[in-house]
């Protein structure tokens, strides 16, 4: 861990932290902690996380990492919320790469990624039209992906598919990493996704949220 970290002086709204399964990425099914920041300038149709646009409470660093020791997991999600949307979160994810943890952030895209720690792998949600917030997609992030990221399109119709396809294309994005097509849970059948998918020959991961089939829509899980 850095020496210079200030980690009793740097504070963040937290909404929960817990220990589950990891349902999404390429991480799916690893045991992980979640370290859940409180909210986010997005307002997405699906959100499933909206209990985290207000609630939570603030803890200094040092608790943070006090808090997650009690869990012998080195996989760790950073997520929301936007957990970018609060500045300290940059320090976290420093101070968690520092500690020894496989740490991943699970952001928008909205807000700039380009100054995240490098060791962190980075899951970028690019915003597809059903979501409504198509329009805070910021795509310079695009140009800074590495092969340790992932960008994540949550698909809700046909249209969000041909959209995402474009986008794909336009961004050359699976040259660069891991590109994940999740179907918006009880919007639309993942074997229509995965259908889509096939007859199109497109080189993208199809996700499923593994959390929600065991525990369904259930906070802390």
């Amino acid at each position: 861990m850095s020496q210079t970290m200030p980690i009793n002086d740097l504070t963040l709204k937290i909404n929960e932290i817990f220990f589950s399964i990891q349902g999404e990425t390429t991480r799916a099914g690893l045991p992980t902690i979640f370290i859940r920041l409180t909210g986010c300038p997005l307002r997405c149709t699906y959100c499933d996380t909206a209990y985290a646009f207000h609630d939570g409470e603030r803890m200094t660093l040092a608790e943070i990492m006090q808090t997650i020791s009690d869990y012998k997991s080195k996989q760790i999600t950073v997520t929301g919320g936007e957990p970018l949307a609060q500045k300290n979160c940059r320090p976290l994810l420093e101070i968690l790469c520092d500690a020894g943890y496989d740490v991943s952030l699970e952001t928008s895209g909205a807000l700039n990624i380009q100054d995240i720690d490098n060791r962190v792998a980075r899951i970028i949600d690019l915003k597809t039209p059903a979501s409504g917030e198509v329009d805070k997609n910021l795509y310079e992030n695009m140009l800074h992906l590495t092969p340790q990221d992932q960008v994540k399109f949550v698909i809700c119709d046909r249209e969000d598919y041909e959209w995402s396809k474009e986008k794909l294309n336009e961004y050359k994005i699976s040259a660069q990493c891991e590109v994940l097509f999740s179907g918006s849970h009880g919007e639309i059948q993942s074997e229509q996704l995965a259908n889509w998918i096939l007859e199109d020959q497109l080189p993208v991961r199809l996700q499923i949220q593994l959390h929600k089939y065991l525990w369904g829509n259930v906070p802390g899980k």
